[in-house]
């Protein structure tokens, strides 16, 4: 058989072993080192943002974003359907509010205009925020996902939130460097237009930490305070004093370590990436039935995941299987969350696109070492199906 092609691996090509042996000459291994703000300060610096707060995982970040916005129990958060569950738990069970769900659009995003309507004509505009006519509960924010390094329509967005006064949270965890090139926003990152965006490194991330994520915020306040409770909101460190429940949230210097030498090859892994996108798109799109799935336009983005539409003719599972028994690994778009947990309770939004996207999309192998050669085999052999 031929060599295995994994779906996405981490690529340690640069400084990595450098810096980690560093940290651990020093003996510098847990969230107190020096790295750790080395790392806030790359990361801050690469998207122009005057802070960050570097947590343990994407997930510890987001509920931190949910906390210091001040989402609260009772309260409706409008999310996307097709998404990761780790964008949707923390940012309203975790917090004790419920979600509203929305389908998203061609892009896998979530549908600014779905949002729109519910605004509009399924809540009631008060004095004091948005409420929504079936719950009577307040809708208090939006979470934006930018799903596979996608910009989400943020023009739109940010004009919904003025108006229906909602809080936006960027969930920015796989559009790491994806930024608008065109426009009122040219120039601005995914997770930086909003009141708060959050990334994060896990291991099959454009650059990873291991595990890890980043908070970033537009109110320098709520940044603060995210670090704050990040590490277990302690006010005095010789006399262990808190002055509210806090997290052991906060990044460590190993998995800092791994992230300042990995921000320093990501736009090289960016542009790798574009490269093998452009040859996907060269080879399968329009042929046989199959597109790729595209990227917004006036954005660069970092072409974290690559996503196929099937033709009718083909089952999805079928073509994962068939993809394994030649070595090549994919996989399925995200279950969609009002599917799952107690979750089939929460209201529902214009959900059509995103159930034709469970059925037929699939994520072809997207590394950043992938090779023309690899792309080449996975082309052939989803044309031979």
């Amino acid at each position: 058989m031929s060599e295995f092609i994994p779906l996405s691996v981490p690529n340690f090509c640069g400084n990595e072993k450098k810096y980690v042996d560093e940290a651990l000459d020093g003996a510098w291994v847990s969230t107190s080192g020096a790295k750790v703000g080395e790392f806030e300060e790359a990361l801050a610096r690469y998207v122009g943002m005057p802070g960050a707060v570097a947590c343990a995982s994407g997930s510890a970040g987001l509920h931190l974003a949910a906390m210091v916005a001040g989402i609260r129990r009772g309260d409706e958060v409008i999310v996307p359907a097709l998404t990761f569950i780790a964008s949707v738990n923390p940012t309203t069970r975790y917090v004790g509010a419920e979600p509203v769900f929305i389908g998203c659009d061609e892009t896998a995003t979530m549908s600014a205009d779905a949002v729109e309507d519910f605004c509009a004509n399924g809540c009631t505009m008060k004095a004091d925020g948005l409420y929504n006519n079936r719950t009577g509960a307040h809708v208090s924010a939006i979470v934006i996902v930018h799903v596979f390094g996608n910009m989400a329509d943020m023009p739109r967005f940010l004009e919904i939130a003025k108006k229906y006064k909602l809080l936006l949270i960027e969930d920015a965890a796989e559009a790491l460097g994806t930024k608008y090139t065109e426009g009122p926003l040219a120039g601005k990152f995914a997770g930086t237009m909003g009141d708060v965006g959050v990334y994060s490194y896990n291991g099959n991330k454009i650059i990873t930490t291991g595990t890890g994520g980043t908070l970033i915020s537009n109110h320098p306040e709520w940044t603060a305070r995210a670090k704050h409770l990040s590490t277990q909101a302690k006010t005095d460190l010789l006399q262990f004093k808190h002055d509210e429940v806090g997290y052991n949230y906060r990044m460590t210097n190993i998995d800092a370590c791994l992230g300042l030498a990995q921000m320093e090859l990501l736009e090289s892994f960016i542009a790798h990436k574009t490269e093998r996108y452009a040859q996907y798109v060269a080879g399968l799109d329009g042929v046989k039935g199959f597109s790729m799935l595209p990227f917004r336009a006036g954005t660069r983005s970092n072409h974290w995941f690559y996503s196929v539409l099937l033709p009718d003719r083909l089952d999805r599972d079928a073509v994962i299987a068939a993809m394994q028994e030649k070595g090549i690994q994919t996989r399925p778009v995200w279950a969609l969350i009002p599917e799952q947990c107690d979750y089939a309770r929460n209201e529902t939004h214009a959900m059509e696109t995103a159930r034709e996207y469970r059925r037929r999309i699939v994520n072809i192998p997207c590394s950043t070492n992938l090779t023309q050669a690899q792309c080449a085999r996975v082309v052939e052999a989803l044309l031979s199906l």
